[in-house]
């Protein structure tokens, strides 16, 4: 996955200080950012396990465990980091590769409880790595996503934010062509795609007018059941 290889390179750079000196996420230094990365990926990999067989593959890190794995890894160097992210990230792609076509579409269901199909797991995987890869506070920015993401990634959160009945009437993507309905008693809001996502997903700041966004990321609308 290029986006995960794109951080990689960039938690490979940092040293001691700049590891345990804070991401953009309050409470979050950039080795406890990186380290969480690293352990949603491993959940991901548990999920594409059970999709593949049918049954789960054991049982499953509670939300404690995790925090307390994520913990225990934050203290690696920006070099240790990097190597345990580029090996999960070669663990998923053999994962993927080894799917069989049919099993994409078995459901899955997300830690809080909310099903999908195998297939969006590799979508939220590209989701935690682009957004905390942001919030490392390396010199990485909403404007360096890739039109491909911003659009899926607005696709899929404006259908969601619509089914909660957010307070915007629609939302113009100005560099993309695209436009979402979203309420019919809201503001029109355009900006460039990748404002629009940052401002969504809490990573920058609205303009004057622009409803608060609630805690993202949503859980998909509409769901699998």
């Amino acid at each position: 996955m290029a986006a995960g290889e794109r951080m990689a390179r960039g938690l490979a750079g940092l040293d001691e200080a700049a590891v345990r000196g804070d991401s953009g996420l309050a409470g979050w230094s950039r080795g406890y950012a990186a380290s969480h990365v690293v352990r949603s990926i491993d959940a991901y990999l548990w999920l594409l396990a059970w999709a593949r067989d049918g049954v789960q593959p054991g049982p499953r890190a509670t939300g404690a465990e995790i925090a307390a794995a994520v913990e225990a890894g934050a203290g690696g160097s920006g070099g240790e980091l990097a190597a345990e992210l580029r090996g999960r990230l070669a663990t998923l792609e053999e994962a993927v590769a080894g799917m069989p076509a049919e099993r994409w579409e078995f459901l899955v269901s997300a830690l809080p409880g909310w099903r999908h199909p195998a297939w969006y797991t590799v979508n939220r995987c590209w989701r935690e790595i682009e957004t905390h890869h942001v919030d490392l506070a390396v010199g990485y920015r909403p404007a360096d996503w890739s039109a491909a993401y911003v659009r899926w990634a607005l696709d899929d959160t404006l259908a969601a934010l619509a089914a909660r009945e957010f307070p915007v009437g629609e939302v113009k993507a100005t560099d993309l062509g695209r436009s979402w309905r979203v309420d019919g008693e809201g503001p029109v809001v355009g900006a460039p795609g990748h404002v629009l996502l940052a401002w969504l997903s809490g990573r920058g700041p609205g303009e004057n007018g622009w409803p608060a966004p609630p805690t993202w990321p949503l859980p998909p609308s509409p769901g699998w059941g």
